[in-house]
């Protein structure tokens, strides 16, 4: 459903191994075809991966699930079976039963359960919830992850959520490097394998969270779902939440929704590195709409084949080969790594933008 024909565990491999990703979530374990083509595939990348897979509960929450390997899933997906409709059929299923039920399943096959995308306003804990336990009853969370509009400062001040690991992770429709790994997690591994990474997100070993600026996120402000008009929640709250120049819904964005649930003093965590794509900084240096066209891509991999990986060039490699390599991509990314990006924040379902000095 909505996800590249591309999508094969090679090209995901591969994909992981541009962007510099050591481990790369299988997503859709849950899906009987999906599981058996991991299962049967022999994987000599060096790169580990991390059986999971994302349902969608009752109230339209969406849970992310981690299991150490791909047969929990099966006995899992026996599980649920007599709860959804399409089990063996959607690489996200719909499971009809409450976060407390989904996640008693999980931990019972000891597996670990959290929030997907925790702050969108469509899908999540906090669209449906004013807290976890309303939704999880007496299940633990085993993390929760952020999603694009939101980063660490969105959570750190929610006092609910104090001691529980955030994961910033993206799922990904296709392997291009902009749609792939475009948030991923630190963590402190002695050993590249998937039962390491699995304990290391059970016991929080996460040293460092990456990802979008929050307001490249397209649900990171109050907006408009036809036309995008951004409103302040007093603005959206005096117009009922109807848009007064085309008469569309009015979406509560992750910033003011986090601000209501928030307001505590930030608890410490580790830190958070913002990115902006590779792809997407060639894009505006370029001027072209997309990330996806054939001068971006050039230049994106011609850049992947002198420096490695995209991770390397956003924050390793030292901004003065770069320039050598690319002057004019050597000074955006310099740009960035400064904080000198001006950031046009997203709202109701479009993406953020930013421009460069």
């Amino acid at each position: 459903m909505a996800t590249s024909p591309s999508m094969t565990p090679e090209s995901l491999l591969a994909g992981a191994a541009t962007k510099g990703i050591g481990i790369l979530g299988s997503g859709d374990a849950l899906h009987p075809a999906w599981r058996k083509a991991w299962e049967e595939h022999e994987n000599g990348t060096g790169i580990a991966v991390l059986p999971t897979a994302e349902v969608e509960g009752k109230g339209r929450v969406h849970h992310l699930i981690l299991m150490e390997d791909f047969s929990a899933f099966e006995d899992l997906a026996t599980v649920f079976a007599p709860h959804s409709k399409d089990i063996a059929t959607g690489g996200r299923p719909h499971v009809h039963l409450t976060g407390e039920a989904i996640a008693a399943a999980v931990h019972d096959l000891g597996g670990l359960v959290g929030p997907a995308h925790a702050f969108t306003p469509w899908t999540s804990l906090y669209a449906a919830h004013d807290s976890v336990t309303s939704c999880y009853g007496g299940e633990k969370i085993d993390f929760l992850e952020l999603g694009l509009s939101a980063d660490t400062s969105y959570g750190a001040g929610i006092r609910e959520l104090d001691g529980v690991p955030f994961l910033s992770n993206s799922d990904a429709h296709s392997t291009h490097p902009a749609k792939l790994g475009r948030e991923f997690n630190g963590l402190d591994l002695d050993r590249v394998t998937p039962e390491a990474a699995f304990d290391a997100v059970r016991r929080g070993k996460i040293t460092l969270n990456t990802g979008f600026f929050p307001e490249e996120g397209k649900y990171n402000r109050t907006a408009c779902t036809r036309c995008y008009t951004p409103y302040s929640l007093e603005e959206a709250v005096h117009l009922g939440w109807t848009c007064p120049e085309d008469g569309g819904k009015i979406k509560k964005g992750v910033f003011d929704r986090a601000r209501e649930l928030g307001g505590g003093d930030p608890s410490e965590r580790p830190p958070y590195y913002h990115v902006i794509p590779l792809g997407e900084i060639i894009r505006v240096v370029l001027g072209v709409s997309s990330a996806t066209t054939k001068k971006v891509e050039a230049r994106y991999y011609r850049l992947i084949e002198i420096f490695g990986t995209e991770i390397a060039v956003l924050a390793e490699v030292p901004v003065a080969e770069i320039r050598e390599a690319d002057p004019a991509v050597g000074a955006a990314v310099e740009a960035f790594r400064e904080g000198k990006v001006h950031l046009v924040p997203g709202g109701g379902g479009k993406y953020g933008t930013f421009t460069l000095p």
